[in-house]
């Protein structure tokens, strides 16, 4: 066929809406995208199919392992941190067939495997392993309260450290061994806070931050407007080491039988500097020896003939454990909620406190097999526009049932807004509270802007239009008008005023009263208590016990916590954005130096609207 015969009958089938004949080359492509299309969703389908039993397998292999304890068994506890929720490694449970050993155990977990094994009979003793600990020191100590419970069964614990830091060496200190590495350290010296003062840095940026706030004590926003602390917050921080250190020292006196002044002495001339014989002439540890050398130590101290006889258990392989000895045991509900983190009021907000939990008091409430409620709070505040709304719910809720706040490390600022609806708030006598003021800050860069020929300039229909949340960057670099700074004052102190009344309506205190002990003073729960801004002092238990008490079921009911411990892929698929999705994935690959990093700069940098929070970057020593 001529190439003109063949363009005609194009032309022909084309007029008549008929598809040209098509080259075999054409199928052939439409083919092996077909089948690469099939194969690779044939692919991902097996793949998941694997994933699937594979979770199972593991969920199988870790039921098995965690109900099999036998004879001349001890409890290895390795705790670098102690949170109320943790995050389990999905990837490690897949690969190692169930091996659950190593996974990480919410501060609840741990706590309910050292009471199941104090009364297991297979279970001898606890070899402590602490040294990396980086908990806050209300959490230590109810682990460490725990581990002396658990000495009532005359079982025995051993410690050991290459080098205890001050915090693990608390902890450690409760033992009947303390055993420290030949050339290992104790570094018992005392306690320091640090703020990293950002005022000159900013000016010679030409960068400024307006501050409005209420309390002579709020510290919080110092570091960016001046250059050393203020005398007032330099008071407040003082008291709280100081009550801080004096507790430490009384809890290691009491454990070791030693004085109280000599180990104040000890810290003060510097003597932890020295060798290791050092703490063992002074009574601080017991034994010097290596980390190798452990297993026949144990062994010998349960009377076997060698370390291969010795089987070991952690927290984790407990978990699955059946909890036998939470008495009483009954028909009543107290459930037990979590409130951990910053308060964030941002949709964005991946972890912290947000609105969710809310929404979670609201439903329990509708609960009617609740009899009482316990929050747990772990929380330095945030946002005071949702203390506010977590605080209506609170209030709403103890309409229905008993609320009672645990408090833990801190619950500060935000985080006492909230608890102060509750019937009744528990502390420990080192928890971080009170805080109560208010603050925000406003980053004004007009300097910065003239030195580099920026300007804005702003058309509005109202004096106060720039005040807009899309006006901020007019107000970065023009800077504020002393109406507009007057009107985000009253913003703030009406704020106060609310804080203040919520405070005194849930303590029945009356507002100066209230007023004299808030401005932003940071106080320790036992001082707390005396001011009468906490009812008692106690851990979770306690806080348990309480709740029963004011619902009158105290001898007939069972406890609900909840899930402390979730799945990582549970946590990356809750958010219903891609953009969390991508966060969380982001996360996932962060080395903790970056995650720490991140942190740092979203808290130092990131405000949403008026706050109610502890100074950034405060731990709970």
């Amino acid at each position: 066929m001529s190439k003109l015969q063949h363009n005609f009958q194009y032309i022909i089938l084309m007029e008549n809406n008929l598809p040209p004949k098509q080259p075999l080359g054409f199928w052939k492509t439409v083919l092996a995208s077909f089948l690469g299309f099939l194969g690779a969703h044939i692919f991902f389908f097996l793949i998941s199919i694997f994933f699937f039993i594979s979770l199972v397998i593991s969920a199988v292999f870790s039921s098995n392992r965690a109900t099999t304890i036998r004879d001349n068994t001890i409890l290895r506890i390795d705790v670098t941190s102690l949170q109320e929720i943790v995050t389990t490694d999905d990837w490690q449970s897949l690969f190692s067939f169930g091996n659950q050993s190593d996974r990480p155990v919410s501060l609840t977990q741990a706590l309910q495997g050292i009471r199941k094994a104090k009364v297991n009979p297979n279970i001898k003793g606890i070899y402590l392993n602490v040294e990396g600990l980086s908990a806050g020191l209300a959490s230590t100590e109810e682990l460490r309260d725990a581990l002396r419970d658990f000495k009532k069964s005359g079982k025995f614990i051993i410690a050991y450290a290459d080098s205890y830091s001050q915090k693990a060496y608390y902890l450690a200190s409760v033992a009947d061994r303390v055993v420290l590495n030949p050339e290992g350290t104790i570094p018992l010296v005392g306690l320091a806070s640090g703020s990293l003062m950002m005022h000159e840095a900013l000016e010679k940026l030409g960068i400024k931050a307006e501050v409005f706030k209420v309390g002579t004590y709020k510290g919080a926003v110092e570091p960016y407007i001046l250059d050393r602390l203020s005398e007032p917050n330099r008071e407040q921080i003082q008291a709280y080491l100081d009550g801080t250190w004096q507790y430490i020292l009384e809890g290691i006196a009491g454990a070791r039988k030693v004085s109280v002044d000599s180990l104040r002495q000890f810290a003060s001339e510097g003597r932890a500097f020295g060798e290791a014989k050092v703490f063992l002439a002074s009574g601080l540890v017991d034994t010097l020896a290596y980390r190798l050398d452990m297993e026949e130590v144990i062994a010998r101290k349960m009377g076997l003939s060698s370390a291969r006889d010795i089987r070991q258990v952690t927290l984790a392989d407990l978990v699955d454990v059946p909890d036998d000895t939470a008495e009483p045991q009954g028909e009543n509900k107290i459930t037990v909620l979590y409130a951990e983190g910053e308060i964030m009021d941002s949709p964005y907000a991946q972890e912290g406190i947000q609105s969710a939990l809310a929404r979670e008091l609201k439903q329990i409430g509708e609960d009617e097999d609740t009899k009482a409620v316990v929050l747990r709070i772990n929380s330095p505040g945030g946002s005071a526009f949702l203390s506010e709304q977590i605080w209506h719910q609170v209030r709403q809720l103890k309409a229905k049932v008993p609320v009672v706040v645990s408090m833990g490390d801190l619950a500060a600022s935000g985080g006492y807004y909230i608890a102060s609806a509750a019937d009744a708030i528990v502390a420990s006598p080192v928890t971080l509270t009170g805080s109560i003021g208010i603050f925000g800050i406003v980053p004004e860069a007009s300097a910065l802007a003239k030195r580099l020929g920026l300007s804005m300039d702003v058309v509005k229909t109202s004096p106060y239009a720039d005040l807009e949340l899309g006006g901020i960057l007019g107000i970065g670099i023009n800077g504020l008008s002393p109406e507009e700074k007057a009107v985000i004052q009253g913003m703030v102190e009406r704020g106060y005023r609310t804080f203040l009344s919520r405070v005194a309506e849930g303590r029945k205190l009356s507002v100066d009263s209230v007023d004299h002990i808030g401005q932003g003073r940071v106080w320790l729960g036992a001082k707390a208590k005396e001011l009468g801004l906490v009812d008692e002092l106690g851990g979770l238990e306690t806080a348990v016990r309480l709740a029963a008490k004011l619902a009158g079921v105290s001898n007939n009911y069972y406890v609900s916590y909840g899930e402390t411990s979730h799945s990582f892929w549970q946590q990356l698929l809750s958010s219903s954005s891609s953009g969390g999705f991508v966060a969380r994935m982001k996360d996932r690959l962060m080395t903790d130096q970056e995650r720490k990093l991140q942190q740092f700069l979203r808290q130092s940098f990131t405000y949403t609207g008026i706050q109610a929070r502890l100074p950034y970057g405060l731990t709970a020593y």
